[in-house]
């Protein structure tokens, strides 16, 4: 699997329905072995429990320059558990159910040794539109 927009969160992008600026960004680690991708979710919920590895807080340093989504790194708290090969961008709105999936990133091999973990963006960003 490559990495990809969600095509219900690319929409929702397009609609305005997510204000990438504006509202609660945030990522999961996941763990392939229990989650894979589907063009077909949409909401947070749709992600296995037992696929999450670990959760981000909301993204500080958002910018959106000329189409293109970045924010500053994210550090993952005492990370621990299962081996993660994908991380996924959503949009928090406090309940699982209608949280939008936005993004899935296949990442190299993360084993959790219970420190922190840092998630370093690529230097021209997330993702374009």
């Amino acid at each position: 699997m490559a990495s990809v927009l969600y095509p219900k969160g690319k929409k929702k992008l397009l609609d305005g329905d997510i204000d990438l600026l504006a509202d609660d960004i945030r990522c999961v680690l996941i763990d392939t072995a229990d989650e894979t991708y589907n063009a077909a979710d949409e909401f947070h919920a749709d992600l296995t429990g037992a696929g999450i590895v670990a959760t981000s807080g909301n993204f500080a340093g958002k910018t959106t320059t000329s189409g293109v989504f970045d924010a500053d790194d994210v550090v993952l708290s005492s990370v621990s558990g299962d081996s993660a090969e994908a991380l996924v961008v959503y949009k928090w709105t406090g309940s699982s159910a209608t949280s939008s999936l936005i993004a899935w990133f296949d990442i190299s091999t993360y084993t959790p040794s219970g420190v922190d973990a840092l998630v370093a963006w690529h230097a021209s960003g997330l993702f374009a539109i």
